[in-house]
């Protein structure tokens, strides 16, 4: 084997590269041809050896423009080199390396407008786009003389349902996207009784279109009740059995379950009367009302004597559904009777057409609701009776709704029902649970998609809440601004007859507290009650 000689290398003290006084015996191992450009520690490092330098592909370069400093890397100039050695190598392949079909297009010079941007950065272009159009849209509103068919209206300030007075106590606040993280099953309920009696559905209202269309009818001799729970006799004699420990009614209830999607302020009063829990609605509140475009992103006008008013809209369509859903029915006399005759009415008193359900479910092992539930006809199906629900869209002013009814209601249906559920998510989110809690195997308007999981985890969950407060009187309150529910102590007179509620002005009026950052405030015991509604 060949031996290998390590030589000496000499230590440079004073600077880089090798030293200044080197004798020829250091470097008579050294080859001669090897070069050596010398640096300083400011000089940039670049090549240490530059082997594509040739002048062969370019034989016309001038000589001239070459860097000195790079001279020590040009071999070509090498006089020790034997030029005819080249004539030996043969060439292989001169073809330029293919360029990569994929990749990021982005690296050229060409697309440097296609630079991927930061997030914030597209949230910025969006915001700056926005603001471009805005302009253009108001350059053309002024340039029309400031008229505009339909005129940019402000978004309306909503008020809540009920003045909250100096002496009630806040007990607790809780935040509607707590709400949406709850999920409870339930066994099928049991019916304790039913009372009342209903009317056959008319099935050629089915083929009734807007060419064919009907006049409403009103029917001022029939009757129809809004009573509340306590008030209710039939309720208050399965509590006085001990039929149950929460009673509730089916309008109430479906409030609850559908909280996440409200909009505007509503209020429940809380009774806590020994072991029972009654949820109430105050003598007329607006949970006897109909919503009307209650989600829609287009507000209403605030005046409450304005035709197309929320409250306006509200009460028509209250008087709407109850006149459609006693038009719709064969009014020839043949009824279905219940067990009991209808419990608010007076002997010989003309009613409406409607069938209460009192169902209990069995919310855990110590906890059961009973909740009184309405049908408004049945039909005949395969030679067997089906209860329904019946409830009805009122049309108003197309520059409100977005849609004219009498031009799409033919020929666009579809799109007719998708602008309603947007507009009207709560209101037939309300309708669809309540004609869950009946059990009713038809509900006459379309098909609605609703989370019962999730429905009744409020529901569990708000009981729950409840149930550990003490013995006396609370109100369930909607903020109208927010997305929350509060829940306030009151007097044992408050909503009597006899309870005077005097409007405060708006700047002695309670104004509910600042929250922090993660709304500190918010429900802890409803936080906790996802993993328990689990079980």
């Amino acid at each position: 084997m060949v031996g290998f000689q390590i030589v000496d290398v000499p230590f440079n003290l004073d600077g880089w590269g090798p030293p200044e006084s080197t004798t020829t015996s250091t470097l008579n191992h050294h080859s001669n041809h090897v070069p050596y450009a010398p640096f300083s520690r400011s000089d940039k490092l670049g090549r240490i050896a530059d082997w594509t330098r040739s002048n062969h592909n370019n034989p016309n370069r001038n000589n001239n423009n070459r860097n000195s400093a790079d001279s020590a890397f040009d071999f070509t100039i090498d006089d020790g080199l034997n030029p005819d050695d080249d004539s030996t190598f043969q060439l292989v392949d001169g073809k330029p390396p293919p360029r990569p079909k994929f990749g990021p297009k982005w690296r050229s010079n060409n697309n440097r407008n296609q630079l991927p941007q930061r997030r914030d950065e597209e949230v910025e272009a969006r915001k700056r786009e926005a603001e471009k159009q805005r302009a253009r849209r108001d350059r053309v509103f002024h340039a029309r003389g400031g008229q505009n068919q339909n005129p940019r209206r402000e978004a309306a300030v909503l008020k809540s349902s009920v003045v909250i007075q100096p002496e009630w106590n806040m007990i607790d606040q809780i935040p509607f996207s707590t709400f949406t993280k709850l999920s409870y099953t339930v066994s099928e309920p049991e019916d304790l009784t039913t009372c009342g009696s209903v009317e056959y559905y008319d099935k050629s209202y089915d083929k009734t279109t807007p060419k064919s269309e009907r006049r409403l009818e009103r029917f001022k001799n029939r009757n129809f009740f809004k009573v509340t729970t306590t008030d209710d006799p039939v309720i208050r004699r399965l509590a006085n059995e001990d039929k149950a420990t929460v009673f509730a009614t089916d309008s109430i209830l479906s409030t609850l379950m559908c909280a996440p999607r409200s909009v505007y302020s509503w209020d429940i009063v809380v009774q806590r009367v020994g072991n029972k829990l009654f949820f109430d609605k105050r003598e007329g509140s607006q949970l006897d009302l109909l919503s009307v475009n209650e989600t829609s992103q287009e507000p209403l006008p605030e005046a409450k004597d304005d035709i197309n008013s929320a409250h306006s809209l509200s009460v028509e369509a209250a008087y709407v559904n109850q006149n459609f859903s006693q038009q719709v029915l064969v009014r020839d006399g043949k009824k279905v009777g219940f067990e009991e005759a209808n419990p608010f009415a007076a002997e010989g008193e003309e009613v409406a057409s409607v069938g209460y359900r009192y169902r209990r479910w069995k919310l855990d092992n110590d906890v059961s609701l009973v909740v009184r539930c309405e049908v408004q006809s049945v039909i005949e199906v395969n030679d067997k009776k089906s209860y329904m629900t019946v409830n009805a869209l009122n049309e108003f002013d197309p520059k409100y709704s977005g849609v004219d009814w009498r031009k799409k209601l033919d020929t666009q249906r579809g799109a007719v029902l998708a602008t309603e559920l947007k507009n009207n998510a709560n209101k037939m989110a309300k309708w669809t649970a309540q004609a869950i809690l009946a059990s009713a195997d038809m509900m006459k308007l379309g098909y609605i998609n609703l989370n019962t999981s999730n429905m009744w985890g409020i529901v569990k969950a708000i009981v729950d809440l409840c149930m550990k407060l003490n013995e006396g009187k609370y109100v369930l309150v909607k903020d109208p601004q927010k997305p929350q529910v509060r829940i306030y102590e009151v007097p044992a007179d408050a909503f009597e007859n006899d309870y005077v509620e005097e409007p405060l002005p708006e700047d002695e009026q309670v104004q509910p507290p600042v929250e922090n950052g993660e709304e500190n405030g918010a429900a802890n015991d409803v936080e906790n009650k996802e993993l328990k509604s689990e079980a």
